[in-house]
């Protein structure tokens, strides 16, 4: 019987279609075969890997004291290989044992250097195992003041400490005692009687860190020292003791051209068998003479220079000197000074002998320098600057600069906020007093040696910072 519709070519069309079926059925079936008899990573036991890693680790996580430190730990894991990745630069890792089952890995923290507790982890990873070991690293012991000042009279001072721990506190000399109050370290000096200057310190201690507070007492002669409102004294040399200068104090030496072409010759304390700086009656006396060899010497000293103040009221009293030619200054130039002016200059006071009794404060940067008629200057009347003592300070903060002239404002600037080139003065200042004679200023109208010698006294010098 034949099927309407359908021929023999149709019948074959059909066998060859199944047989291809079967082709594919029979392949498909030898690649499961191949599949679950295949080799596996134990040596060809013939059972299939896990398919989840599971990873332990001990310790899981790790607590660093802000020295830091070094630690082990332990790793087992399922798979066969592994690795330890750490998140931070201040956490380092070395393994040991990465292709077995078992291994450790070496973990290093380094000190913690910001002000701030700090976390991160290490990952170790198997294969598509993940494990997280967190680190968490403390804060380091802080203290809110390294140095502090106090009266001759002595005084109590509070120093907030910030520790992760407990901390202890001790004192290196009998007129010192401390006295903890939660954070709060009160630190006590008894009374200083004697006319110098006394130093100690108070260690702060954790059972791993240390902290020392300098703390520093004035001589029994800033009794009679009154300071602005708000400041505290913090250095001061009132030039009663011996007759040269401590070792605050550095002479510049230089010779005659060196700056501004003025005619001088800088030495350390003697030229010529006559001292160039000297402790005369409690005052200070820089003296500018000409030597037996013709030449003019005087003399050009820094308080502080290495390290200087940042911000404070300072003030000297002196007497300048008569005669055309002269070119006495008080003023301070930057610690870190790199090129001038852009690092700034901070001129409290000068005055020029052909021009008597005039005083003047500049201040010197990118944006303000003489040398372009920029600089920032106001000059007064002094009467007797010449020849009396008068009284001539700064008042310098962050936010502006003024000069005085015994009590009187010189010159006033403030901070407008627009960079360095502006504002060079949020840096550490040093204080510097000569005595030039000629240059660019001090001879613009001729020098008159008949003058000679001549000397710049000064009773005092005092830096008040704010309390």
């Amino acid at each position: 019987m034949t099927l309407r519709g359908c021929s023999q070519p149709c019948k074959d069309s059909k066998n060859t279609a199944m047989k291809q079926i079967m082709n594919l059925l029979a392949i498909l079936w030898s690649l499961f075969a191949i599949t679950a008899c295949g080799g596996s990573d134990d040596g060809g036991s013939g059972s299939s890997s896990p398919s989840t890693i599971t990873i332990t680790v001990s310790p899981e996580s790790i607590s660093s004291p802000a020295t830091g430190g070094s630690y082990t730990v332990n790793v087992n894991t399922t798979g066969v290989e592994w690795g330890a990745y750490p998140d931070s630069e201040w956490i380092k890792t070395t393994v040991t044992g990465s292709n077995t089952s078992k291994g450790s890995v070496s973990v290093t923290i380094s000190a913690n250097t910001s002000t701030t507790q700090r976390t991160g982890t290490i990952m170790i990873q198997s294969g598509t195992g993940r494990k997280t070991i967190n680190i968490t690293q403390d804060a380091p012991l802080q203290v809110s003041e390294e140095k502090v000042y106090t009266s001759s009279k002595g005084e109590t001072i509070d120093v907030e400490v910030t520790s992760s721990s407990e901390w202890t506190a001790t004192a290196s000399d009998s007129w010192i005692t401390t006295k903890k109050n939660g954070s709060t370290l009160s630190i006590t000096t008894s009374a200083n009687d004697a006319q110098k200057e006394r130093t100690g310190k108070v260690t702060v201690q954790t059972a791993v860190e240390s902290k020392e507070i300098s703390v520093v007492q004035a001589s029994a002669e800033d009794r009679e020292i009154v300071a602005p409102d708000g400041y505290r004294l913090v250095w001061h040399d009132e030039f009663s003791e011996g007759t040269t200068l401590n070792s605050d104090w550095t002479h510049e030496v230089q010779n005659s051209g060196w700056v501004n072409h003025e005619l001088q010759n800088y030495r350390n304390g003697t030229a010529d068998g006559k001292r160039v700086t000297e402790l005369v009656d409690g005052r200070l006396h820089i003296n500018c003479f000409k030597g037996s060899d013709g030449k003019i010497y005087s003399g050009r000293v820094y308080a502080k220079v290495k390290q200087g103040w940042t911000y404070g009221y300072i003030e000297a009293s002196i007497k300048l000197p008569k005669g055309k030619g002269t070119w006495p200054a008080f003023w301070m130039m930057p610690v870190n000074f790199r090129s001038w002016p852009a690092d700034g200059e901070i001129d409290i006071m000068e005055e020029v002998g052909y021009h008597p009794d005039y005083v003047s404060s500049s201040l010197h940067a990118n944006a303000h320098v003489h040398s372009n008629g920029t600089q920032v200057t106001h000059e007064m009347y002094c009467k007797g600057a010449e020849g009396e003592f008068h009284k001539y300070a700064i008042e310098w903060t962050h936010e502006k600069i003024t000069t005085f002239v015994d009590g009187k404002v010189q010159l006033t600037y403030a901070n407008r906020n627009l960079g360095r080139d502006d504002w060079p003065y949020d840096d550490p200042f040093y204080v510097i007093l000569n005595l030039a004679w000629g240059g660019d200023w001090g001879g613009a109208q001729g020098v008159d040696e008949s003058k000679l010698p001549v000397t710049m006294e000064v009773d005092y010098v005092r830096v008040f910072q704010k309390k």
